[in-house]
């Protein structure tokens, strides 16, 4: 009688483990035949310059929607949008140079330029004095000279260790600014030519020791002992208006400086 039972759930266990095996080689299958199907690979689509029965006029491609503008289309003054004449920075101002340009472009320049090069532009910044790497000294004379369109270049699409800023400034923003850094060079580097017929400039070395101002403070500007180049050699590695291959504290004493003949601002 055990001998029977036995057999029984041997036959039970065999059958079970057939009906497994079947199930598992049913769903295997199913998958095997999902996978062959092409539905996205034969899928339904338009192919360029091709005809179709699906509209009334036999072309698969539609009319652009009326008065639509292609990306960068309207950009049809290249040196206002770029900087660049003939792949060449350009040193003319496309907007109308107005007392309210000025403004705008200072008060573009304070709001994103201030923290790296100053108010005044030395590249002496609260960021730069509290450890950052030195940014540009806008007086010297490679940035006296350089075009206008450098800086707008430059704030497009930036330049070294800065960022662009083309997102936080619209292009007529952007031309504002460049037009604030020249009044700024100018102020700083201005000589008696340049200023209207009556008009004197004074030395600003005169204006300190005649208003009692402290020692020092119309000396060259240089920059805090905290600036850093934040490069692995701390050295320069090519940043414009530095010293190369100086480490941090005497780039502090003989970063390149303005001479002042004005009055601060």
């Amino acid at each position: 009688m055990q001998s029977h039972d036995t057999a029984n759930r041997k036959q039970e266990t065999a059958m079970r483990v057939a009906r497994a095996v079947t199930g598992l080689s049913a769903m295997a299958a199913m998958l095997v035949l999902a996978g062959c199907r092409q539905d996205m690979h034969d899928q339904p689509k338009f192919f360029p310059q091709r005809g179709t029965s699906f509209y009334t006029d036999g072309r698969s491609a539609r009319p652009q929607v009326e008065n639509t503008v292609a990306r960068n289309q309207l950009h049809q003054d290249a040196y206002f949008f770029t900087g660049l004449q003939d792949g060449k920075e350009g040193d003319g101002l496309p907007i109308p140079l107005t007392t309210e340009v000025m403004q705008r472009g200072q008060e573009r320049y304070n709001i994103y330029c201030t923290p790296c090069h100053s108010r005044v532009g030395n590249g002496d910044g609260m960021i730069v004095q509290r450890g950052y790497r030195p940014a540009g000294d806008f007086h010297t004379d490679r940035l006296r000279n350089a075009p206008l369109g450098h800086f707008f270049n430059v704030m497009t699409n930036g330049y070294g260790a800065m960022p662009d800023y083309a997102a936080q400034l619209t292009p007529e923003d952007r031309w504002a600014v460049a037009a604030y850094v020249r009044a700024l060079q100018l102020s700083q580097n201005a000589k008696q030519a340049d200023v209207a017929a009556g008009q004197h400039v004074q030395d600003l070395h005169d204006i300190a020791k005649d208003e009692g101002l402290q020692p020092g403070f119309a000396d060259p500007w240089g920059l805090p002992s905290t600036a850093i180049y934040g490069t692995p050699n701390n050295q320069d590695n090519g940043i414009p208006g530095q010293n190369i291959g100086t480490a941090p504290a005497a780039a502090a004493k003989t970063a390149p400086a303005a001479q002042p003949s004005g009055t601060k601002q």
